[in-house]
């Protein structure tokens, strides 16, 4: 049939341009865009090749006609001077499809009704019979559009949404549209990457879409072929055979490309449920030679090496912005430990990202060379295009300026400056050695200087202990003072970064209390592993520096294991559980905003929830309940607690023998209880649990940082005397 046609082709927003290029390359002609769609002109064989082979359309819209109109009565008979026997059969069946705004239609279902009474009343006027309507399988499916008094009527080629391709039954949460993938792919160039014999690797595949729309494009398979129902199947000027021509030919051409093949095209995910489904739909596909996927952290991903690249790749992926994970300070760290891995492994390599929040996209770390607009539904969203490459890396600007001008410091001053450089020396080898850069330089070395100072890598927090009232305040302050002069000149941080508060005797849920509202974290690096502190909202800064060593203990016991951490604050414990590779941790505390931040260290570090849990409750409710077992359990409950969500409050030297016990009861055999507490005048009520095999660990659990102040906390590992 050479009869010439008007079509229009729909899409999501933001691929009008791509698909006016797909229709140019079809040689269509008249091809203008309008907002989610173009229009064009061209033969039957068109608009059936659009159908088939369109990666980027959700329908193909056969325009039969175009008028004015002012009301619904005109909408009517516009509709009735269509000769509706050359489309269907008298007792055929047929779907409306109503849109757009017109007086007297106040909903688009009455718009389609009359629409319906419009076809129905003509071919029963003329045949004494009538067509049904079935909105699933219709022979023909009708779509009436009315904007500013146009109405435009069309039969739909496509049935139902051309980005159903055919081979995705399953998918994970909030999946993407197969023709949204492909206009990224396209964007991102994937088509040349992939005609030079580079890979593609997505490290958050999800169900596997943009992997399996980029094997089929790099295979020169039609989006369509799989799909075996379409608007014009049943029409009565339906060319089969034209179609099933067209059909053979996209048959061939993919056999074809099956022969040829393609390098290897992969994808990961934190989660083996979508893993399962995304290998689920590959198979569907045919394409499982093709593509493979597997579990894997974002933490663990780097180049694939088990073939030799022929030419550098592309890596795209859809991180999530908001609904999977919720929290915009997580992403910004999901969004910065993706820019690392990708500067470590993945140098001459091109990266597309395509983000709801494309300020994110600065966390990377590297230049976006081209961005471009694309909606995922109603939501705005962008597609970062990136080259790592060593002009598009942003590298870090060493923030810390050393002091060059002579301070003239006071006689107090200059001796506290002394012991400050004294401290620095001794520990300057040990902080290189070990590749720390949070550790404790003073504490209250000089009874007369009572202070902690921290540095955590170039901040300074300084804790001022609460002077007795035997002491003169302005001699205090005067102290204080001294404290704080010295400290820029000594160590080179400039006075805008150090950070002051008052210590005092906390009492119940005082030291776990809002100071601040800034909410700014700072990333620190302990054994390998990111924590983050807040150095500014709250007395503690969320990681409790003494306990470095004991964190370094469970992440060299963690391998394979499942590990509890009670009273886990920020999780900081469980971070290095996780690094030293355990099979799973739970983390519990009473705390939201504790538990959060745990969320966030995880995140920083490229670890999923997936098998990493976390609780809000009572430890000791928790336990009570508990019916797993753990081969590694962390406890550092504080001295004393009257939280209002307690039942009672916690005395850690009264309860601590009915908490240990509870803790052995999820202690699988042959576990480890690692128990520590920061009260001073703790003492372990041996002769209680004499049951158990208890080894005092206190002397073994200090850093040199920590050699001055060893009353700081006790801890104890602890086992089943059979185990």
């Amino acid at each position: 049939m050479s009869e010439r046609h008007t079509y229009l082709v729909t899409c999501p927003k933001g691929l009008e341009s791509l698909i006016e290029q797909e229709l140019l390359n079809w040689q269509a002609e008249g091809v203008r865009q309008t907002v989610a769609g173009v229009y064009c002109q061209g033969p039957l064989e068109l608009g059936y090749r659009l159908c088939l082979w369109s990666r980027l359309a959700n329908r193909v819209l056969l325009i039969l006609d175009e008028w004015q109109v002012q009301n619904i009565d005109e909408l009517y008979d516009g509709v009735k001077q269509i000769d509706w026997l050359q489309h269907i059969q008298a007792e055929g069946t047929l779907a409306i499809d109503f849109s757009g705004r017109l007086p007297g239609v106040n909903h688009s279902h009455f718009g389609a009704q009359r629409v319906k009474d419009a076809i129905v009343d003509q071919i029963r006027e003329q045949t004494g019979r009538r067509p049904s309507i079935d909105a699933k399988q219709p022979d023909i499916r009708v779509a009436v559009h009315v904007h500013r008094h146009r109405a435009t009527l069309s039969l739909d080629l496509a049935g139902e949404s051309l980005h159903r391709r055919g081979y995705r039954l399953q998918s994970g949460i909030a999946p993407m549209k197969e023709n949204l993938a492909s206009a990224l792919l396209l964007r991102a160039a994937w088509p040349d990457t992939a005609a030079k014999g580079g890979r593609l690797l997505d490290p958050m595949c999800g169900s596997g879409t943009i992997l399996l729309e980029a094997a089929q494009m790099a295979l020169d398979i039609a989006p369509g072929l799989a799909r075996w129902q379409y608007g014009f199947m049943r029409w009565k000027q339906h060319d089969n055979a034209l179609w099933q021509r067209l059909r053979e030919e996209a048959q061939a051409r993919k056999e074809a490309g099956l022969e040829r093949g393609c390098a290897e095209i992969r994808g990961y995910d934190a989660d083996p449920r979508v893993i399962k489904v995304a290998e689920a739909n590959i198979e569907r596909a045919g394409l499982a030679k093709w593509v493979k996927v597997m579990v894997k952290e974002v933490a663990a991903l780097s180049k694939p090496s088990h073939v030799q690249d022929q030419a550098p790749g592309l890596l795209i992926c859809n991180p999530p912005y908001g609904e999977r994970l919720s929290d915009t300070p997580v992403l910004v760290h999901l969004y910065r430990h993706l820019g690392e891995r990708l500067i470590e492994h993945f140098q001459d390599w091109n990266a597309a990202v395509f983000t709801g929040n494309p300020e994110l996209g600065k966390q990377m770390r590297l230049r976006s060379h081209k961005q471009y607009k694309f909606f995922n539904g109603a939501l705005p969203c962008e597609l970062l295009l990136f080259k790592v490459e060593e002009p598009y890396i942003v590298r870090a600007v060493e923030a810390r300026t050393q002091e060059e001008a002579q301070v003239q410091l006071s006689e107090g001053a200059s001796m506290f400056a002394n012991r400050l450089r004294k401290n620095l020396k001794g520990l300057s080898k040990w902080v290189k050695k070990e590749q720390i850069d949070a550790y404790r330089l003073y504490d209250a070395d000089m009874p007369e200087y009572a202070v902690a100072i921290d540095l955590y890598h170039d901040y300074l927090h300084v804790q001022e202990y609460a002077p007795p009232k035997s002491i003169n305040a302005d001699k205090a302050q005067q102290r204080l003072n001294e404290v704080l002069a010295a400290l820029p000149v000594v160590t080179g941080i400039r006075p805008d970064r150090i950070v002051l508060k008052q210590r005092q005797r906390q009492a119940g849920r005082a030291q776990y209390e809002r100071l601040d509202q800034q909410g700014k974290l700072l990333e620190v690096v302990e054994d390998g592993c990111k924590l983050l502190v807040n150095l500014t909202d709250y007395l503690d800064t969320g990681l409790f520096l003494d306990h470095r060593p004991v964190r370094r203990r469970i992440q060299q016991l963690a391998k394979d294991k499942h590990v509890l951490n009670l009273f886990c604050y920020t999780a900081t414990a469980t971070v290095h559980a996780a690094k030293g590779g355990a099979r799973s941790t739970t983390s519990v505390d009473m705390s939201r905003t504790y538990l959060d931040w745990g969320r966030k260290n995880l995140a920083v570090n490229g670890f999923s929830e997936r098998f990493h849990r976390f609780e809000q409750a009572d430890c000791f409710k928790w336990l009570d309940d508990c019916k797993d077992k753990f081969d590694l359990i962390f406890m550092d409950p504080p001295s004393f607690s009257n939280s209002k969500r307690m039942d009672d409050v916690l005395d850690i030297q009264r309860d601590h023998v009915r908490l240990i016990r509870m803790a052995m009861r999820c202690l699988a055999p042959g576990g480890l209880l690692i128990f520590s507490n920061n009260l001073r005048s703790f003492s372990l009520d041996y002769g209680a649990l004499h049951n158990l095999d208890i080894q005092d660990v206190t002397k073994q659990s200090f850093d040199p940082d920590f050699a001055r102040n060893t009353r700081i906390h006790q801890c104890f590992e602890i086992r089943a005397k059979n185990g």
